[in-house]
């Protein structure tokens, strides 16, 4: 099996080049949660900290490349959604897009409200309107066509890395950066220091879901991916050794001991640019999710619209726009926040075992990798993690009595 490829058409327009997939990728991975992360990294780990972010990249390096691998026989909208799919069957597949779609729908809604208290102290009201607009500015943008999308991600994925990339410098001239090969202690505070930094990794499935806009994507999502994942451990490895030399801290306060409030200003307008990047790349990605369960008939075919003219998947980006404006406006989203872990990892060792049932390739460092940090998870969580399965169970049962498989193409002329 050569190439695996959806037999349904789809009507999206085939615009994305390797870089707007690295967009896509890049901003799924550097969150807000980076501008914190070295001060509790620092704190768990120590003078080990900055030789844990590239551990840790390299640790999630096989989950990676199994997806890079099975985005090389896959060219539809979807991604983990694709896979599961045509390893295991509709039922599988639906069930990942559901926990992917929770888990990014539940990422967008805390980092709306991340970026509202970053931005001030407001009164309920003007913070429900700023939500508002936030949800409404992103949803027209993304009605409006891939290419200003994507324009715009590029815009503010600059004015995230700027600020990344002064601090960069100003660690270089001003400390005198000598990593030194600390041994890790590992007790319990090692075992949280490795779950924390391993989650400034995830988020790379934005541009796999988006394959079916991709130009060539059998060969531009495994390039974005390996780059994404380089540049990333690159740049936190770096930031945590500058933080550390800088004498600890969020990123924020060794911007101000290294540049002064200017340089911390410039700092927080970068955590404001890392969120709005963060949401922008949601915004896009997350509703292919529910346009391919549309598209198979799992979701009502609603979702499957596309705009005639914008060739985009207008009705389930206008879903995903109001679901998080009222996620975020009402905070009903917080009891989702601790299943991250537990909606993500399955859908990573779905991805890898579909990859040995349709490539007979079993990758068993990953597998034993994504088995390790289901242990780390709470009881808790795997209660809300078994209703939100059920719920999703029931949500395709009642979808398939009502929707079936069909193209969002209309229909040849007759003849």
């Amino acid at each position: 099996m050569s190439q695996m490829v959806r037999p349904l058409s789809e009507s999206l327009v085939r615009r994305l080049s390797v870089t707007g997939l690295w967009l896509l990728i890049i901003n799924g991975m550097i969150g807000a949660a980076i501008f914190g992360a070295p001060a509790e990294a620092a704190r768990l780990a120590g003078a080990f900290s900055p030789w844990l972010f590239l551990v840790c990249g390299v640790l999630i390096a096989p989950i990676i490349l199994c997806f890079a691998r099975l985005s090389s026989h896959f060219s539809g909208t979807g991604g983990p959604v694709l896979y599961a799919t045509e390893a295991f069957g509709p039922f599988a597949g639906f069930q990942v897009g559901w926990c992917l779609y929770i888990a990014r729908l539940t990422a967008f809604a805390a980092n709306s409200n991340l970026l509202v208290t970053t931005l001030g102290d407001f009164s309920v009201a003007a913070r429900t309107a700023i939500l508002f607009a936030i949800c409404a500015a992103l949803t027209l943008l993304n009605l409006l066509g891939t290419r200003g999308a994507i324009r715009w991600l590029g815009v503010i994925t600059t004015l995230k890395f700027a600020p990344l990339l002064m601090l960069v410098a100003a660690g270089l001239i001003r400390l005198d950066l000598a990593p030194t090969l600390a041994p890790p202690h590992f007790d319990r505070d090692f075992g949280a220091a490795i779950l924390l930094v391993l989650y400034a990794y995830v988020g790379f499935e934005n541009g796999l879901v988006a394959a079916g806009e991709a130009k060539n994507p059998q060969r531009d999502i495994p390039r974005a991916l390996i780059a994404a994942l380089l540049i990333c451990a690159l740049l936190y490895g770096i930031l945590q050794l500058i933080c550390l030399e800088a004498g600890g801290g969020s990123l924020v306060q060794v911007s101000g001991k290294l540049l002064g409030p200017v340089g911390a200003s410039v700092m927080t307008a970068g955590v404001i640019a890392s969120v709005g990047g963060h949401l922008s790349g949601v915004m896009f990605a997350v509703p292919r999710i529910t346009y391919r369960l549309g598209l198979d008939g799992q979701l009502p075919k609603w979702f499957a619209f596309v705009h005639p003219s914008r060739k985009t998947p207008a009705a389930s980006i206008l879903f995903l726009g109001a679901a998080g404006f009222l996620l975020a406006a009402s905070g009903s989203f917080v009891w989702l926040a601790g299943l991250s872990v537990l909606t993500r990892v399955p859908v990573w060792i779905c991805s890898i075992l579909a990859l040995y049932r349709l490539k007979r390739r079993l990758d068993v460092v990953a597998l034993s990798i994504c088995l390790a940090l289901l242990t780390q998870v709470s009881a808790l969580a795997y209660v809300n993690g078994a209703a939100l399965v059920a719920a999703g169970s029931l949500l395709y049962w009642a979808a398939r009595r009502s929707a079936k498989p069909h193209s969002d193409q209309p229909p040849p002329a007759a003849a």
